[in-house]
C-alpha cells in the first residue's frame, strides 16, 4: 500500500530538516573543536617557547636560566603538565619528574611550526603532546649553536577538560537535534494538514455530486493556486458530464416519443379495422399503411443503429478514388422526381476532375442525406445546388439550398440527434432527426469535418471537408 500524500509531504519536509540540522551539528561541532585545541595547542606552544627561551647550552652542559621545575604548570597533579628535552642523537637531556619512567614522543616540528599529537599517558589520561626543534642560546654569548647543537623539546597536557566539554557540546547538540526533529515532525504535520484542508473540501463536494444534481460545482473559497487548475478542470468535467447526461436524456426521451407516435399508429388503424368486418381491399390498404409506418421505424432504427456503430468505430472503411460529379448525379437521381413535382432547380456544380479517395458507399449515404433534407426544406420553386473545390490536402463540398427559415441558433442544432425545426414534430413518422446526425458521424468516420452555416437571403449551407487522400478516424 503507498503512503498517503500527507505521510508523503511530512517524511519529506522532516528528512530535509533532519538532513540541515546534521550538517547544522556537525559544522558547529567542528568549528568548535576546531577553536578549543587550537586554544589549548596555543597555550602548549606558549610554554614550550618559554621553555625553549630558558635553554642555555654551556659546552655539553644543558642549564635553564629559572628553575622550571618551580613553575606552576609543572606541579599541577590534577591537570598535569609535563616536557622532555633530547640531545641531537636522541639523548634525554631533560625531563619532567612527574614522568617519572615514562617519556613523551619524540616529534619533529619547528619553532613557527611545531607539530602535534594526542597521545594515551599514564593512568589512562589522554594528552596533547606539542614538540619541536630548536637552536639553544650558548653560554659565552659570542658563537651561534650549530645544526649538531640542537635540541628536541616536547610539551604535554593532560587534555580530559576540553575532551569532556567536547562530549558534552556533542550531547548537547545531540539533543537539540532530537528536539528540534520531534518538534518539526509536529509542525511538519499540522502545516501539511492545514495546507492539504482545501484538497479534503473538493473531495468531500465532490463526494456530495449525485447523478440527480450535476448541475452542483465545486465552490470552495480560498483554493491555493496550486489546487485552481484541478478545480477548474473538475468543474469543467462536472459540465461535460451535465450535458452528456442531458443529451442522454433527451435521446431516451426522443426515441421514446419517435417510436409511440408510429406505434400509436399501427394500433389504431388495427383497432378500427378489427371493429367492423371490411372487404379485401380495405384491409389491403389497411396493411399497406401498416408497412409504411413500419419501413419508417425500421429506416430509424438502422439510423440508430449505424450511428452507434460510427460511435463504436466499428464501421469498415473500403476506400476508391471517387469523381464527385458522377457521385453527386448518381445519388440526385433518387430525388430528382420529388425535386421537380415542387419545381426545385437541381444544379451540379461540381467540376468533372475533381476526385477523392474515400468510402463511396458511406459517402453516398452523406450526399444522399443532404439532398433528401434540402428537397424537403427547399421553398417552392426554389434551388439546390452542389459545388467542390481541392484545396491543399483536402476537398470541399458544399451543399445549398434556398428557403431555409432556422435561425442562427437553430442551425448550429441540426446535427444533434431527433433535432427538427418544427418543434410542435407535426412530421413524426416521416421525418426524425436523425439524417444529419448520421451525416456528421459517417464524415467524422472518414477523417473529415462538417458545419451548418446561414447565408443571407435564407441560404443553408452545409460545408464538408474530407482530406484528398485516406485519413484516420478523428473523434
Amino acid at each position: 500500500m503507498k503512503p498517503s500524500l500527507k505521510t508523503r509531504l511530512v517524511v519529506g519536509v522532516v528528512s530535509v530538516v533532519l538532513l540541515l540540522l546534521a550538517v547544522f551539528s556537525v559544522g558547529i561541532y567542528a568549528v568548535i573543536r576546531s577553536a578549543l585545541l587550537k586554544q589549548f595547542d596555543a597555550s602548549l606552544v606558549s610554554i614550550a617557547h618559554i621553555l625553549a627561551a630558558s635553554v642555555e647550552l654551556d659546552g655539553e652542559q644543558i642549564e635553564m636560566e629559572f628553575e622550571v621545575r618551580q613553575m606552576p604548570e609543572f606541579q599541577n597533579r590534577k591537570r598535569p603538565t609535563y616536557y622532555q628535552l633530547w640531545l641531537l642523537d636522541g639523548t634525554v637531556a631533560a625531563k619532567s619528574l612527574m614522568l617519572d619512567s615514562g617519556d613523551l614522543p619524540r616529534l619533529s616540528g619547528s619553532l613557527k611550526k611545531p607539530a602535534f599529537k594526542t597521545v594515551k599517558g599514564s593512568g589512562g589520561r589522554v594528552e596533547r603532546v606539542a614538540g619541536f626543534s630548536f637552536l639553544p642560546k650558548l653560554a659565552d654569548g659570542e658563537h651561534k649553536p650549530t645544526e649538531k647543537q640542537s635540541l628536541t623539546l616536547a610539551v604535554a597536557r593532560d587534555s580530559t577538560a576540553i575532551l569532556s566539554q567536547l562530549r558534552f557540546l556533542r550531547w548537547v547538540l545531540f539533543l537539540a537535534s532530537a528536539a528540534v526533529a520531534l518538534l518539526s515532525v509536529l509542525v511538519a504535520a499540522l502545516t501539511v494538514r492545514q495546507g492539504l484542508r482545501p484538497l479534503t473540501a473538493i473531495a468531500g463536494e465532490i463526494a456530495a455530486v449525485s447523478e440527480n444534481h450535476l448541475s452542483t460545482r465545486i465552490g470552495t473559497q480560498d483554493v491555493p493556486a496550486e489546487l485552481l487548475p484541478i478545480k477548474d478542470r473538475l468543474n469543467d468535467l462536472l459540465s461535460r458530464l451535465e450535458d452528456a447526461f442531458k443529451r442522454e436524456r433527451r435521446f431516451t426521451a426522443d426515441v421514446s416519443h419517435e417510436l409511440r407516435t408510429p406505434l400509436a399508429g399501427i394500433r389504431s388503424t388495427i383497432e378500427v379495422t378489427l371493429a367492423h368486418a371490411r372487404s379485401t381491399g380495405e384491409y389491403q390498404t389497411v396493411l399497406s399503411d401498416c408497412l409504411a409506418i413500419v419501413e419508417s421505424m425500421q429506416t430509424m432504427v438502422n439510423n440508430l443503429l449505424m450511428i452507434a456503430r460510427l460511435d463504436a468505430g466499428q464501421v469498415p472503411l473500403r476506400r476508391e478514388q471517387i469523381r464527385l460529379a458522377e457521385l453527386v448525379s448518381s445519388c440526385w437521381r433518387l430525388f430528382s422526381k420529388k425535386a421537380i413535382e415542387r419545381d426545385i432547380t437541381f444544379g451540379n456544380r461540381v467540376p468533372d476532375d475533381v476526385t477523392v479517395d474515400s468510402d463511396r458507399e458511406n459517402l453516398c449515404m452523406i450526399l444522399s442525406n443532404l439532398l433528401i433534407n434540402a428537397v424537403e426544406y427547399t421553398n417552392n420553386a426554389g434551388q439546390i445546388w452542389v459545388t467542390a473545390r481541392r484545396g491543399g490536402d483536402c476537398v470541399e463540398i458544399t451543399v445549398s439550398n434556398t428557403g431555409c427559415s432556422l435561425t442562427s441558433e437553430q442551425v448550429s442544432q441540426v446535427f444533434d440527434s431527433f433535432w427538427r425545426g418544427d418543434s410542435s414534430r407535426k412530421d413524426t413518422g416521416v421525418h426524425c432527426g436523425l439524417g444529419l446526425a448520421l451525416v456528421q458521424r459517417l464524415i467524422r468516420a472518414l477523417g473529415g469535418s462538417v458545419v451548418a452555416e446561414l447565408q443571407a437571403g435564407g441560404i443553408f449551407v452545409v460545408r464538408i471537408t474530407l482530406p484528398a487522400k485516406g485519413a484516420e478516424k478523428q473523434y
